[in-house]
């Protein structure tokens, strides 16, 4: 099934006066113009695409890519508004359209909006909306806590940066959290840190790449996940404590826990290690 909206890997069918047939393997065509075709081709190449309408509303094939697609999310710049909506540059030569309706601030000419392409069920049109918190829901998570996750910057609040968290679940930075600028639009990655009542995340930043630490560091915060965050080692247990609960020496032990002391991962209290 050819897919609207999204990058599909087609079949080159045949060749035309008006470009190239291409088809998928449920025999459905669609034309990429001339100006797309490859100088040097063969028929039943393989050729990846982007479909979209064209301005007379029939899907057309594209070599060139959107810096968006369907179900997706993106920093676009509004290139002109009309009686009808504002129309976004979205890298294709037939401008994406926002309705007036799916705006959440009206837009104006040259500037950047973060919105969400999806396709309109009742035109079958590819739409944009600044509303992206509708298309957000954390009734079912598909995350855990400490889990590393991808987030986009979607707006900022009086106590810190809201968050889209992999493109499905609405998400917080506490401000005390962020230790550099992050703007609109930017893509990042994070770790969940908390999960509130009602299925609010907490995210945060300091914590990204914990997995790529030395093992020992890394089975130390496996142990702290496994046990609610607390392990009852510190560097005045014995070696023999520390082996029996950790499977490492007592040397290896104070380096792992220093340098996740140092990456701000861990505190280090009388009782024992916490996981921040």
């Amino acid at each position: 099934m050819i897919k609207l909206g999204q990058v599909n890997t087609l079949e080159i069918l045949r060749e035309t006066d008006h470009g190239a047939y291409l088809i998928d393997d449920e025999d459905n065509q669609v034309l990429l113009p001339n100006r797309y075709v490859p100088e040097a081709f063969k028929i039943w190449d393989k050729i990846e695409v982007f479909v979209y309408l064209d301005n007379e509303e029939r899907p057309v094939a594209t070599t060139d890519m959107p810096y968006i697609v369907c179900d997706d999310f993106a920093l676009l710049r509004c290139n002109q508004v009309t009686d009808y909506g504002a129309f976004l540059d979205w890298g294709l030569v037939k401008e994406l359209f926002c309705p007036f309706g799916e705006q959440a601030f009206k837009m104006k000419p040259g500037g950047w909006y973060l919105v969400h392409c999806y396709l309109d069920e009742k035109t079958n049109r590819l739409v944009a909306s600044s509303k992206t918190n509708r298309f957000l829901d954390n009734t079912n998570l598909t995350v855990n806590q400490f889990d590393e996750v991808d987030l986009i910057v979607s707006h900022p609040s009086d106590i810190g940066m809201n968050v889209i968290v992999n493109k499905t679940h609405s998400g917080l930075i506490y401000k005390d959290s962020i230790f550099k600028d992050i703007s609109v639009g930017d893509k990042l990655k994070g770790i969940v840190k908390k999960i509130r009542p009602g299925n609010k995340l907490d995210i945060s930043l300091g914590q990204v790449g914990y997995r790529n630490i030395e093992p020992n560091a890394e089975r130390i915060m496996k142990e702290l996940q496994d046990n609610s965050g607390f392990l009852n080692l510190t560097d005045k247990s014995s070696p023999e404590a520390i082996k029996e609960g950790l499977q490492m020496s007592k040397k290896n032990f104070k380096k792992a826990v220093g340098t996740l002391y140092k990456k701000r991962l861990i505190e280090i209290k009388s009782d024992g290690i916490y996981l921040v």
